[in-house]
């Protein structure tokens, strides 16, 4: 919806914003409004911040994570246990399970999971990657930590028995986590146990 009393370079930050995950043009209009009443203290800041990690942001090309190193700095810290592997389906998961301090092995991003309504297949996903990892003498196990929902359910079938021959145990996550529950929403206690009970698919 075009505003009377706002320019282009106005009504083109608001659309922008509006893009946002949870933002709907009435919040993305609040936060125009925040951010150009704050522009030497938060607006130029954030312009900064932001052509910065466009321009130095990657993809891990172990794992998948983003960082502005490759490889990022989880897949180079020296106390990361190599022998097992998280398997989860966005960044933003990843990103969960270390706020919770639940995990310190190794981790894959696949980027999503497999969906026929999504047209989802699984070239789409990093799981030759996953399949390539796991082929690796000192990985022993491959636990899943997929969204507790029917893709996710499919995905973790379809890994199982992608995973069939590399000779290590595909586990999966406890069911604490709740049916239909996205990992990045829930809390570090149940993303601990989540992990610890897991049990071999």
């Amino acid at each position: 919806m075009a505003h009377a009393s706002a320019g282009p370079q106005i009504e083109r930050l608001i659309a922008l914003l509006a893009r946002l995950p949870g933002l709907g043009p009435r919040s993305a209009r609040r936060a125009a409004l925040h951010l150009i009443n704050n522009k030497t203290t938060l607006m130029a800041p954030l312009a900064e911040a932001l052509a910065e990690a466009a321009q130095l942001i990657r993809p891990c090309g172990t794992c998948g994570n983003i960082d502005v190193h490759d490889p990022c700095a989880i897949c180079a810290a020296p106390g990361r246990e190599r022998s097992r592997i998280c398997v989860v389906e966005q960044v933003g998961d990843l990103w969960a399970l270390e706020r919770a301090g639940a995990w310190r092995g190794q981790y894959h991003v696949l980027g999503g999971v497999l969906s026929a309504l999504d047209g989802v297949r699984p070239e789409d996903l990093r799981i030759d990657a996953l399949r390539a990892r796991a082929a690796r003498d000192e990985v022993r196990e491959v636990i899943l930590a997929l969204n507790a929902n029917v893709d996710g359910q499919m995905t973790a079938h379809y890994i199982h028995d992608a995973l069939a021959g590399a000779g290590v145990q595909v586990s999966l996550i406890a069911r604490g986590v709740p049916v239909g529950g996205e990992l990045d929403y829930l809390d570090d206690g149940t993303l601990s146990a989540a992990l610890k009970a897991r049990k071999q698919l």
